[in-house]
């Protein structure tokens, strides 16, 4: 069909998110199991992302890379799903401020944090590096989840997948403290339905990976 949705994903990775989001939307959809250093670099799927990384998504002759992206252009793409505000309307500021907050200054405090990168402690360097500082950055992401049970007010959208996955693998490895506002929202956004299914699916195939 022209307008088949197909997932490139392998269960360990930033493709657990565009899973979720995929679960939320409730549309068909095929997933390619793709696997590390070996099919991820394959001239086939690099025609799909030159970067050979997952996940990607392919939606009839659309191709779409970059997690945040996914999930911005899924809750586009399938309106019907309720995952993103109107647009025009008050609410869609704070869903592509908080997403792409995400996608940039919190990806990029917390691999620094990771990989053991310290910004020295001036304004310039500080100013440079965008996000300022880790606990500028997670002091901004409390704010955002403490007394609303979304990021953009009473409605669930696909900010809340992408800003909920980082906040809970932060807290899962460490990159991230563990806050009770945080805490709060990822677990109610862990008890909904697709969280699940979404969930059970990427363990069942890493636990067969593991297995073989």
């Amino acid at each position: 069909m022209s307008d088949e949705l197909v997932f490139y994903t392998t269960p360990m990775s930033r493709g657990r998110i565009v899973r979720w989001m995929l679960e939320e939307v409730g549309a068909p959809y095929r997933a390619e199991i793709l696997e590390f250093g070996r099919s991820t670099r394959s001239a086939e799927y690099r025609a799909i992302n030159p970067m050979g990384k997952v996940p990607s998504i392919r939606h009839g002759d659309t191709v779409v890379t970059e997690t945040a992206a996914i999930c911005a252009y899924l809750a586009d793409a399938f309106p019907e799903a309720n995952l993103a505000p109107p647009h025009g309307g008050r609410a869609r500021g704070p869903y592509y401020r908080w997403m792409f907050f995400a996608a940039g200054p919190v990806e990029a405090a917390t691999t620094n944090k990771t990989l053991g990168v310290v910004v020295p402690d001036d304004p310039r360097m500080r100013g440079m590096v965008g996000y300022g500082s880790l606990a500028s950055v997670v002091d901004a992401l409390e704010g955002a989840v403490s007394g609303r049970d979304y990021i953009c007010g009473d409605q669930f959208t696909a900010a809340d997948v992408y800003v909920g996955s980082h906040l809970g693998w932060g807290m899962a490895f460490g990159t991230l403290e563990k806050r009770p506002a945080f805490e709060t929202y990822v677990a109610r956004l862990n008890a909904r339905p697709a969280a699940i299914r979404a969930r059970e699916i990427d363990d069942r195939l890493l636990a067969e990976r593991q297995a073989g």
